[in-house]
């Protein structure tokens, strides 16, 4: 298998190497990189360039590792006991397969994506570190054992808000995404909006790199943001004249919102853009 860019997803080189070795060691792929920089959509690609299904555990601060496996519903087999169900008689039907099983028992081999690890707590990753070894595990109610029939292409993304066990990340091929060049930002853009207009794109590139060269910030706006900001500027027909005045005359640029997400960013915007007009008097 042999990954790259697709119509709608830019992958660097870097990045695809990354995914390609991983295939290669049967190993999870742990990605990280600043949120909107593209790492779930990375998954669903991939699973669309294979043809293949896309299994996606999304982690919450809540999840369990034995959520990935599967549920025991004891609670509905005892109420059902209670109410003499014909159901009781079979385990089987409190049992609910979880992302894991799925991927383990899939007919062609999917792309199972963890989605935002780090959200869950520390244990969890070493929970996984069995089951993700051997690709089996055992349902302790029914004494079945569970094994792939086929190692599924294990995709896990993290936003970096926690560090992950030595014993885990030793199991992973790791890449770090980082944010993309002003060119290669540009074929990102354009294979979403590829009729966009030259002149807006290269206005509305200047300004997104300069507000993300001010330091301060404390949420540097996204891949995913900008393209958001461009589609809401091409909707407004705002023009690349526009965007000119505003980073030339110190002002927020048009529909800030769709870049700036707290209060913190827009009051250091607003300060600067002022300390600007200050200083052009």
């Amino acid at each position: 298998m042999i990954f790259q860019s697709t119509e709608h997803y830019i992958a660097s080189p870097e990045l695809a190497l990354a995914v390609n070795a991983a295939v290669t060691l049967e190993k999870p792929l742990l990605i990280k990189g600043e949120p909107g920089t593209g790492k779930t959509r990375l998954a669903e690609e991939l699973a669309a360039s294979l043809g293949t299904e896309l299994i996606n555990w999304q982690i919450k601060s809540t999840s369990k590792a034995q959520q990935g496996l599967y549920e025991y519903d004891a609670v509905s087999r005892l109420r059902d006991g209670q109410l003499g169900s014909e159901r009781v008689g079979d385990i089987n039907n409190y049992i609910k397969p979880g992302k894991l099983w799925t991927a383990f028992t899939a007919a062609k081999r999917p792309v199972l994506l963890i989605d935002e690890i780090d959200k869950a707590d520390i244990e969890f990753p070493n929970d996984l570190l069995h089951e993700l070894d051997r690709m089996s595990f055992d349902v302790y109610e029914t004494g079945q054992r569970i094994t792939a029939i086929q190692r599924p292409i294990v995709v896990i993304t993290s936003n970096n808000e926690r560090e992950l066990p030595d014993a885990f990340l030793r199991r992973c091929f790791f890449h770090y995404i980082r944010f993309p060049d002003k060119d290669t930002l540009t074929q990102i853009v354009l294979a979403h909006y590829p009729t966009l207009q030259a002149d807006l794109l290269t206005a509305a590139l200047e300004l997104f790199f300069d507000l993300r060269a001010v330091d301060a910030l404390k949420k540097k706006p996204s891949t995913s943001e900008l393209l958001d900001w461009l589609k809401l500027l091409v909707a407004e027909q705002i023009s690349p004249a526009v965007l000119r005045d505003k980073q030339h005359q110190g002002g927020l640029m048009p529909l800030y919102g769709a870049l700036l997400k707290n209060e913190q960013d827009l009051a250091l915007l607003e300060k600067l853009a002022f300390m600007a007009r200050r200083a052009g008097r």
